[in-house]
Formats: structure tokens, C-alpha cells, sequence
């Protein structure tokens, strides 16, 4: 593995596990046993550094999501699958990262934020918009409002003014309860059924 390469993925760890204003270039440095100096042999800044690890993350995430769409049987079984993919990374992921990106690196957030307005309102668009034709989803819906809604949902747990006074929740169980609110309030009686399905297994 290239050093550059090792240099992201040290600092992509550390990101997620402790968030990204408190980890400094001197902690990634020390971590891998290199000087300060060979970071900025290949990353100007932390901004071109956290640059780097977001647009990796946001590719994953891309790769991970197409993945879901192909493992699932029916659109109710893609939330579910999406809901099992985003606790495993809610497992090692620090919720400040988000608000970190927000208030210091706002170049690295607009990727994030272009990437959940743009890529994850499609998907979700796709999901909705099966499920009513597989009678699912209630026929009535409105798609774009609520695949919006669902938006705002996810990614209020990277809000510390929602998560504070949840504490004595884990971030995997307040995403389940969350989605299983959704999916009740835009399933018709045959959805249903599957959720049950779902959840018993």
C-alpha cells in the first residue's frame, strides 16, 4: 500500500472513531510512526486531507448502496438491508463528524450534503416509487416529500441537539426505532406483512 493511500485510511480511522477536530496531523503522523512532514508531502492541508477521506467515504457509500438495491427482494427488504448496512457504520462512527464538517470544513460538508440531496434522494425516490407499484406503499403517498423526509430523519442522528437527550439509547437502536416509525407510515397492509417478516428474523 502507498503511503498516501495509508495516510487516508489511518486518518479516515481516526476520523470516524474520535471525530474529525480532535484528531490532529501530528496524531495521524504519530499513529503511523512517520513525521508531521510526509503528510504534507501528499495532503496540503487537514482540508485536503479530509477532502480525500470524504470523497472515499462518499464512494463506498455509493458502492455499498447499489449493493443493497441487488441483495434486496422487494423495497421493504431494501430499507431493511440499507438499516443493517447504516449500523454497522453507526457502530464505529462518532456523530460528531457531521457537525465537525459543517462548522470546519464546509468544502468537504457540501460534498456530503450534495451527495445526500442528490444520490440518496434518488435512491430513495426509486424505492418509493417501486414500492407503490408493488403495492407496498400507501398509493396515496408523496414520494418527494417523503423521501425528503426520510433524509432529515436519517441524518438528525448527527445532530447533537437530537442525540443529547437520547443518551441512554444507542445510536443502532434510535436508527431502528426511526425506520421502523418510516416504514409503518408508508406501508399499506401487504407491506406490513413483510416488516413483520422482517423483524422476526
Amino acid at each position: 500500500m502507498e503511503m498516501q493511500e495509508r495516510i487516508a485510511l489511518k486518518a479516515q480511522d481516526l476520523f470516524l472513531k474520535y471525530g474529525i477536530r480532535s484528531i490532529s496531523m501530528d496524531e495521524i503522523a504519530s499513529q503511523l510512526g512517520i513525521s508531521k512532514k510526509t503528510i504534507y508531502q501528499y495532503y496540503a492541508d487537514k482540508d485536503d486531507l479530509v477532502m480525500t477521506v470524504i470523497d472515499a467515504m462518499l464512494a463506498d457509500n455509493e458502492g455499498e448502496c447499489f449493493n443493497t438495491h441487488k441483495l434486496s427482494e422487494n423495497p421493504v427488504h431494501e430499507i431493511f438491508v440499507a438499516l443493517n448496512m447504516m449500523q454497522d457504520l453507526l457502530k464505529v462512527m462518532n456523530p460528531t463528524i457531521v457537525y465537525d464538517l459543517q462548522k470546519y470544513h464546509p468544502a468537504a460538508y457540501k460534498k456530503l450534503s450534495d451527495h445526500q440531496n442528490k444520490f440518496l434522494y434518488r435512491l430513495i425516490v426509486e424505492n418509493l416509487e417501486e414500492g407503490k407499484k408493488q403495492q407496498l406503499y400507501r398509493p396515496e403517498m408523496d414520494i418527494d416529500m417523503i423521501a425528503r423526509f426520510r433524509l432529515v430523519s436519517v441524518f438528525m442522528m448527527f445532530n447533537p441537539d437530537f442525540t443529547s437527550s437520547l443518551r441512554k439509547h444507542t445510536l443502532v437502536a434510535i436508527m431502528e426505532e426511526i425506520t421502523i416509525h418510516f416504514l409503518y407510515g408508508i406501508t399499506t397492509s401487504k407491506g406490513q406483512k413483510l416488516i413483520q417478516k422482517y423483524l422476526n428474523r
